[in-house]
């Protein structure tokens, strides 16, 4: 089986002038056996080194190789060496995975923005299982049971927004004496994404597999309008363009308001007697408004499931109150809310702590509150007992600063609800959380991206 493009990372095959030959001279091809999947989904094997005075590697140097499976042999070709692995692109595969399949996408393999369409996807959500009990372990030093991995009910056209770029066009030099005619202006620029192992060079996508239909009829309606402004020379630099889906109407304006629809599935946590809003065993029906900037998850088909875990995990602990330290327009507080006797959200965003406010109300919320918080004195004022209340925080891909969790420890609530992107800096945070004394009581991910080497990981915390 050769691989349809030999060159993915958009390297040139001149070599480059600082480029580090040792082990391998620059576009030395190897044969090997690739054994594992990395959590960024490379593919990786190791080699013996081709001879005296190359540096030792006990099994063998690692090498890397993208869109590669675990049980495959394959012919790679080096483009870069680091001290402890090289980078290699895929030539052929000479033995393939059972498990590989043909992608859907005409562009997989230039485009960098999926890594596992090769893949078939349930083995997709069983290596990330897999790398979320590695990264548990070996991050964070904990041996642990990890659930299967809840998979998206849609393997593709599952993404709610996409954010399409394009470089700004060159145009001709203006007329000097003599010359004929006005300059103009090229047409022909990409508009899309990243080219894979790139930091600048884009790769024209005319339309994205992983998208909704309706993001797609946008994309296609959309593009020519572009090319035509900028034919007339409206762009001076590059833009990035939004496309945002809520129930198959699609915008592009940056500060629309955003109406979604979520049905919370039921659970099996017990509300309190306190509370008035629907029972949590019941289904619920949440209607959230949002400015099409803010973040909101991409994948909202999985939301139904998504929620109802958050919030079963919080209410399991016990906890009559419950504090969404990352609230944003009030998605996991609202979903929360029937479970707890008093929810309040904190958010930085005061324009994100408006629209929570008129989402609780809009829902008939009223045991939900929101304050805009300094980041600084995020639990400040708070009036919740810590051990009677359980916190849910989704933060950034970076994970919790240090001052957050200052705060929080000094906080000291009762359990701790971690839903994150990036399981790498979760699992790095969640050290510390062990030292100050909580237990990890239960480990979650969810498949947000599927083809992607993207998911979502809940870690649930006791003290």
């Amino acid at each position: 089986m050769t691989w349809r493009r030999l060159r993915v990372h958009g390297v040139p095959a001149l070599k480059p002038k600082k480029f580090n030959d040792r082990p391998f001279a620059y576009h030395a091809e190897l044969e090997l056996d690739i054994s594992t999947l990395t959590n960024h989904g490379l593919g990786l094997g190791r080699v013996a080194l081709p001879g005296p005075g190359q540096p030792e590697k006990a099994g063998g140097w690692v090498v890397m190789v993208p869109f590669t499976l675990p049980g495959e042999r394959v012919r790679a070709r080096v483009f870069r060496n680091h001290k402890n692995f090289s980078e290699a692109d895929l030539v052929a595969v000479l033995t393939p995975s059972p498990h590989r399949v043909a992608p859907r996408c005409p562009l997989y393999g230039r485009c960098g923005g999926c890594q596992y369409q090769h893949l078939a996807y349930p083995e997709q959500l069983a290596w990330k299982r897999r790398q979320v009990a590695e990264l548990l372990e070996h991050m964070a030093g904990v041996t642990s049971a990890v659930a299967p991995v809840i998979g998206s009910p849609r393997e593709y056209g599952y993404r709610s927004k996409i954010t399409p770029h394009f470089a700004a066009p060159r145009h001709a030099a203006a007329p000097g004496p003599g010359d004929q005619g006005p300059a103009t202006g090229g047409t022909d620029f990409p508009i899309g994404f990243l080219r894979q192992g790139t930091r600048f060079d884009l790769v024209d996508v005319p339309r994205c597999e992983i998208a909704t239909a309706a993001i797609n009829d946008r994309l296609s309606a959309v593009r020519p309008d572009i090319r035509t402004r900028a034919a007339a020379g409206e762009f001076t630099r590059g833009a990035t363009l939004l496309l945002r889906d809520a129930g198959g109407k699609v915008t592009g304006d940056y500060d629309a308001i955003i109406e979604e629809e979520i049905i919370v599935a039921p659970g099996s946590a017990t509300p309190t007697p306190e509370v008035t809003t629907p029972a949590s065993a019941q289904p619920m029906t949440l209607r959230l408004r949002f400015l099409a900037r803010d973040f909101f998850q991409n994948n909202p088909f999985i939301l139904p499931a998504f929620t109802a875990y958050v919030r079963d995990q919080a209410a399991a602990s016990g906890a009559n109150f419950l504090v969404d330290a990352y609230c944003g327009s009030g998605l996991f507080a609202l979903a929360c809310a029937p479970a707890f006797k008093q929810v309040m959200g904190v958010e930085v965003s005061e324009s994100s702590v408006r629209f929570a406010r008129e989402n609780a109300a809009a829902n008939g919320l009223a045991n939900a509150t929101f304050q805009a918080g300094d980041a600084a004195a995020i639990f400040a004022g708070l009036s919740f007992p810590a051990a009677d209340t359980a916190v849910v925080i989704d933060p950034p891909r970076k994970g919790c600063d240090e001052s957050f969790l200052a705060q929080l420890f000094a906080y000291g609530p009762r359990a701790v609800v971690y839903v994150s992107c990036d399981p790498a800096t979760q699992m790095r945070d969640l050290k510390q959380f062990l030292a100050v004394g909580y237990t990890l009581a239960a480990v979650q991910p969810f498949d947000l991206f599927p083809q992607t080497r993207h998911l979502e990981c809940v870690i649930t915390l006791r003290r």
